[in-house]
């Protein structure tokens, strides 16, 4: 059994000795945690409101009704959106003038894993330091609950999934009229979880009347590995050529990662989906682009070839996000297919990032393949050093930056190495003793001799 304590939440597979696997105590637990640390950061708030949703997975009731029922016992009202997605509970928590909320789900990992992600009263995930105070808290069990008296509540609330969408739909830029006119005919994979409720019930509203459902039923069973990787979607790729499909659509279980598949069955490429999204929000509203040090060069080029500037930030979500408020981005994200629209929110999410793609594919009538092959193409190659104690990674980083001082070196997280169009990201693991080394290069081929080569220099130096 594992459970993993972050500054981000607390996730862990179901079952095992308390504080080996996510068991109902825990969750019990670092609610309560949270809850504490709600009520701490809003004293002068006299009703605290908290709101929550899930995934699919088939424990997600049993947490939802675990987290529920501790923070109403901390004097806390519940908003339960019931099943939801990511992307929905963060635009849920500002509207409803929540003080924070909590996410049940573990995104792409497999059906016997389950996490409690956490957010602020903007809808967004907390803080690194606000994230330890948490753990703190827990770690100590410093938390008192409410008398019988100041108990919270719980309502449902089933009105998101409309709300999202309209939302989605009153972005200036997604072109409704010509997503209708194009006629798309799609495929939807929503590894029975949330996206087979709210992906198709966007496409409709949309104006997509041609949508193939396949593990849309959302429950919690995955017909395969969630993580929307190429292979695991052979399903999908023959699903779209049975029917002739236009492209194919798949995210994982909380939604907040978009993944899609050109009209051949052939990858559009996770990385690819915030390059072409991001492509037509700046050909639209000119600004600056941001991504994580990890993702794909390519966006840094459809940025610049628009006049614009490209910046990087450390990885995580978090990160992110603080890089694109610095930089005033008008898009940003991660290449594992997380688009964060800041005219919508601050935060990964699949319904937009569908809505922009489709408008951009029916402004330029072309197939996915071709708007695909439009890009700049890259392969990144990820690979890992296994790590013994005795080794002070902080000082191999140091030495390899230091051995590369002539190209241009990143050291916001770990070290980045860029070598004309190549680069390469060197990160200590913060879950396993490894060092990652991800590069990237014009084919796959050419990615792997980089890293070899980077493998061969950290070698010698340990």
């Amino acid at each position: 059994m594992t459970l993993i304590k972050s500054i981000s939440g607390i996730r862990g597979t179901i079952g095992g000795k308390v504080n080996e696997g996510l068991t109902p105590l825990d969750a019990v637990k670092f609610a309560a945690a949270y809850g504490t640390w709600i009520i701490d950061r809003n004293k002068d708030i006299k009703e605290i409101k908290v709101v929550i949703g899930r995934d699919a997975r088939i424990s997600g009731q049993m947490i939802s009704d675990l987290v529920s029922s501790t923070l109403v016992g901390l004097g806390i009202d519940v908003i339960d959106l019931g099943l939801s997605t990511t992307p929905t509970v963060e635009i849920a928590v500002p509207l409803e003038g929540a003080q924070g909320g909590i996410i049940l789900t573990a995104s792409h990992n497999p059906k016997e894993w389950n996490a409690l992600k956490l957010l602020n009263e903007k809808g967004e995930f907390i803080s690194g330091d606000e994230g330890n105070k948490v753990l703190e808290i827990a770690e100590h069990e410093a938390f008192s609950f409410a008398e019988v008296d100041q108990l919270g509540t719980v309502t449902k609330n089933d009105t998101y999934l409309q709300k999202h969408i309209q939302a989605v739909l009153n972005l200036p830029l997604v072109n409704k009229d010509a997503i209708q006119a194009a006629n798309f005919s799609v495929v939807v994979d929503a590894v029975n979880s949330t996206g087979g409720i709210f992906i198709p019930a966007l496409l409709k509203a949309l104006g997509v009347n041609q949508i193939t459902e396949l593990y849309c039923e959302p429950t919690g069973y995955f017909p395969h590995n969630p993580e929307p990787l190429p292979e695991h979607l052979t399903d999908l790729a023959n699903k779209i050529k049975a029917v002739g499909a236009d492209l194919g659509i798949t995210v994982d279980p909380d939604v907040d990662r978009l993944a899609l598949v050109c009209e051949d069955g052939t990858m559009f490429g996770e990385e690819y989906t915030l390059v072409a999204v991001a492509d037509y929000v700046v050909s639209k509203t000119p600004g600056a682009t941001v991504s994580n040090l990890s993702s794909t060069r390519a966006l840094r080029d459809v940025t610049e070839a628009r006049g614009q500037k490209y910046f990087a930030s450390a990885v995580g979500e978090v990160n992110v996000v603080a890089k694109m408020k610095a930089e005033n981005a008008v898009i940003g994200g991660e290449g594992n297919g997380g688009v964060i629209y800041p005219a919508s929110h601050y935060g990964r999410d699949s319904l937009v990032g569908i809505a922009l793609f489709l408008s951009l594919l029916a402004e330029r009538k072309s197939t996915v393949s071709e708007l695909r092959d439009s890009y700049p193409k890259y392969t990144i190659s990820k690979n890992k050093i296994q790590l013994t104690p005795d080794i002070n990674v902080e000082d191999v980083l140091v030495q390899m930056a230091r051995k590369y001082a002539h190209e241009e070196v990143d050291t916001t997280d770990g070290v980045k190495i860029y070598i004309e169009k190549e680069w390469v990201h060197l990160r200590k693991s913060n879950t396993e003793p490894i060092i990652r080394i991800y590069s990237e290069s014009e084919n796959e081929q050419k990615a792997n001799a980089l890293a070899e080569r980077i493998i061969e220099d950290i070698q010698s130096i340990i």
